[in-house]
């Protein structure tokens, strides 16, 4: 059987479950890394139903909302309950690089993932340099 050990650890919980309503949404952790051409993004969202998962990109601000739910079940009675329930939010700002118009989400093992390809106008290119007295004008030293 399990004991609670802690008795203001009770405050703390509600706490957190207060901070995690739909006008006050709880933060989610996230991860980001570049990887060559690409940007990933990590969110961790254990627990979440796909569905409630909401993914929007405006003015190159992408916001991610989700919410997770305690299941209750008629006769059972909870002895400790610690994991945040509710309303999750984050927004990031994207920079003009990224093409939005090209993002992928995918959601596996409780982790969100976006990976937002960097815009061709963003990527390094070479410029080739002409030779010869065709209408060019010389470097002289």
């Amino acid at each position: 059987m399990l004991m609670r050990t802690d008795p203001f650890r009770d405050i703390d919980r509600v706490f957190e479950q207060l901070t995690g309503t739909a006008t006050r949404p709880a933060v989610m952790h996230v991860d980001a890394e570049r990887d060559g051409d690409w940007f990933n993004v990590y969110f961790d969202l254990p627990g979440v139903n796909p569905d409630s998962i909401e993914l929007t990109v405006e003015r190159n601000v992408l916001q991610v909302k989700a919410q997770r739910q305690r299941q209750s079940k008629n006769g059972v009675e909870t002895v400790i309950s610690e994991r945040p329930m509710g309303v999750f939010s984050r927004q990031l700002f994207l920079a003009d690089t990224l093409d939005t118009d090209k993002l992928e989400a995918s959601y596996d093992n409780g982790v969100l993932e976006l990976r937002i390809p960097v815009s061709e106008k963003a990527k390094p290119r070479k410029i080739s340099i002409g030779s010869g007295n065709s209408g060019r004008k010389q470097i002289k030293g």
